[in-house]
C-alpha cells in the first residue's frame, strides 16, 4: 500500500496554525512524465471549468465537420476573442455579457436557449451593481456563457436540440476529445457541472498532461486536432481578460510569456507552459475543502518554486500569492504559509 504523504497550506493567526488546508498537484511533460508530485498527484479530481480548452477545440471540431441538416447561418465564423469566451469563467462584466450575446445572435440563437441558468457573478463589483439596479441574473449572466454559446452554434451545426444533454453529438465530441488528451494515462469520469453540462473527472497527472499538451501543440502540425488546440490555447494567452475578468488571478497568471492558466470550481486548476524550447509543461492543483484563495496562492508559489518566468513576469500574482490575513481594523494578523513539499519524481 502506497502511503501518501500529507501536504498543507496554512493560515495562521499570532504565530498559531488556525487552519489546514491539504494540498495536491502534479508537474508533468507533455508526454505525461510526472516530474514533481505534492500530496496525491493521481488523485482522481473533478476538473470542472479547467475543461474548457477540451470543450472550445470540441466544438471547433464540430463546425468544421457540420451535418447537411445544419441550421448554422453559412456566414458563422469564430475568431480568436469568440474563442477565449468559449474558453472562460468570466466575471460578467458588460464587456463580457455583450461578447456572449453577440456570439449568440451570430448563431442564429438566443438567450432563452441558454441552458446554464443564472448565479452571483464572480466580481463582487459586478454582483454590487446588479443589486443596486435590480439584475436578477439568467443564463447570460452565467460565467460559462461563452462556451454554453459556442456549444449552441455546434449544435446548429450538428442538426440536434438538447446541446446540454451528455446523448447530444456535441458532448460525445466533448467527450472523445478529452479522453484524447488524457490518452490512457488515467481514467476519465463523468458527472454534472454547476453549469448544467458534463464534467470530467481524472487524476491530476492527466490534467496536467492534458495542459502541457495544449502548451507545446504545433499551429503547423499536419494533426488538424493539434492545430485547433493551439488555435486554443493563442486565443486564451491573447485575451486573458476575456478568459476571466479584472483583478482575477486567470489574467494575472495568463499575463506571463507563454503561460495559460485556468480555473475549475472548488478549487481546482490547470497551467500550460510553454518553455523555451517549445515543449510543454503542465500544473494541476486541487485543494480539498474547496478554497480559492488558498488555491491561487498556492498556484503562485509553485510557479515560482519552478522559476517559471521571471520575477518581473510573477509580479502581477503577488497579490494573490503571499496573502497577509488582516482583521477588520486592517491590523495584520497572520499569514499564509506554504510547507508543502514539492517531491522531486524524476
Amino acid at each position: 500500500m502506497t502511503i501518501i504523504p500529507p501536504d498543507y497550506v496554512t493560515e495562521d493567526r499570532g504565530g498559531i496554525i488556525e487552519n489546514r488546508h491539504a494540498i495536491h498537484a502534479a508537474i508533468t511533460t507533455a508526454s505525461g512524465q510526472l516530474l514533481y508530485a505534492v500530496g496525491d498527484p493521481g488523485r482522481l479530481t473533478l476538473i470542472r471549468s479547467a475543461a474548457k480548452p477540451a470543450q472550445s477545440v470540441a466544438v471547433l471540431e464540430a463546425l468544421a465537420s457540420p451535418s447537411p441538416a445544419s441550421t448554422l447561418p453559412a456566414d458563422f465564423t469564430l475568431s480568436d476573442q469568440d474563442i477565449a469566451l468559449m474558453s472562460a469563467s468570466h466575471s460578467s462584466e458588460d464587456a463580457h455579457l455583450d461578447h456572449a450575446r453577440a456570439l449568440l445572435g451570430r448563431g442564429g440563437n438566443s438567450e432563452s436557449d441558454l441552458k446554464c441558468g443564472g448565479h452571483p457573478a464572480i466580481s463582487a463589483a459586478v454582483n454590487n451593481t446588479w443589486i443596486r439596479d435590480g439584475i436578477v441574473p439568467s443564463g447570460i449572466h452565467n460565467n460559462c456563457s461563452g462556451k454554453h454559446a459556442g456549444m449552441l452554434a455546434a449544435a446548429r451545426a450538428l442538426a440536434s436540440d438538447g446541446y446540454h444533454l451528455p446523448s447530444h453529438p456535441i458532448q460525445g465530441c466533448v467527450k472523445e476529445v478529452v479522453e484524447y488528451l488524457v490518452g490512457g494515462l488515467g481514467q476519465v469520469k463523468w458527472a454534472v457541472d454547476g453549469c448544467n453540462l458534463p464534467a470530467p473527472a481524472m487524476p491530476l497527472t492527466s490534467l496536467a498532461t492534458m495542459y502541457a499538451s495544449f502548451a507545446c501543440a504545433d499551429p503547423s502540425s499536419p494533426q488538424p486536432r493539434e492545430q485547433l488546440m493551439a488555435r486554443v490555447f493563442t486565443a486564451m494567452h491573447d485575451h486573458p481578460f476575456l478568459v476571466s475578468g479584472t483583478g482575477r488571478f486567470c489574467a494575472a497568471i495568463t499575463s506571463m510569456p507563454g503561460v495559460v492558466g485556468k480555473v475549475g470550481a472548488d478549487a481546482c486548476y490547470g497551467v500550460g507552459i510553454r518553455k523555451p524550447d517549445g515543449e510543454g509543461l503542465g500544473i494541476a492543483v486541487k485543494i480539498e475543502g474547496g478554497n480559492m484563495d488558498i488555491l491561487f496562492a498556492s498556484v503562485a508559489e509553485i510557479m515560482e518554486r519552478l522559476e517559471i518566468g521571471t520575477e518581473e513576469e510573477r509580479r502581477p500574482m503577488e497579490v494573490f500569492h503571499k496573502v497577509a490575513r488582516r482583521n477588520t481594523a486592517g491590523l495584520k494578523v497572520g499569514e499564509v504559509g506554504f510547507p508543502f513539499v514539492m517531491r522531486d519524481m524524476r
